[in-house]
């Protein structure tokens, strides 16, 4: 555990930004499972996944621990992340330089994300 801020992946990986409500729910479960499915391809394009919800340190471990989540969920207990990029279910494909490309709201849709980063990489 420790601290991730986004000026870190800049010049280096893209960052796929996932907020979502809580852990242990089941459409959150769902999505969550579905970046890891596909984890390898998104890792393929030079991205990196971020969960963000407003869950505890211990909720977010135990949350991945139990459903194999192998990026990083951050806790955003203070709500600065969510009111610096929106309330909701929204997703944001974020490029090296640190600009925001793509922006879906409700479920993501995990092949337009790759699309996208496929054509960024052209």
């Amino acid at each position: 555990m420790g601290q991730i801020e986004l000026a870190n992946y800049i010049g280096k990986k893209n960052v796929v930004l996932a907020l979502y409500f809580a852990a242990f729910t089941p459409v959150w479960t769902d999505e969550l499972k579905d970046f890891q499915r596909d984890l390898k391809e998104f890792e393929d394009l030079d991205a990196q996944i971020i969960g963000v919800s407003g869950d505890s340190l211990e909720t977010n471990a135990k949350f991945a621990s139990q459903n194999g989540i192998k990026f990083p969920l951050i806790t955003d207990t203070g709500k600065a992340i969510k009111k610096k990029y929106g309330r909701g279910r929204v997703t944001y494909l974020i490029d090296k330089s640190g600009t925001i490309q793509f922006v879906q709201k409700g479920v993501p849709d995990n092949q337009e994300f790759i699309d996208r980063l496929k054509k960024m990489k052209q």
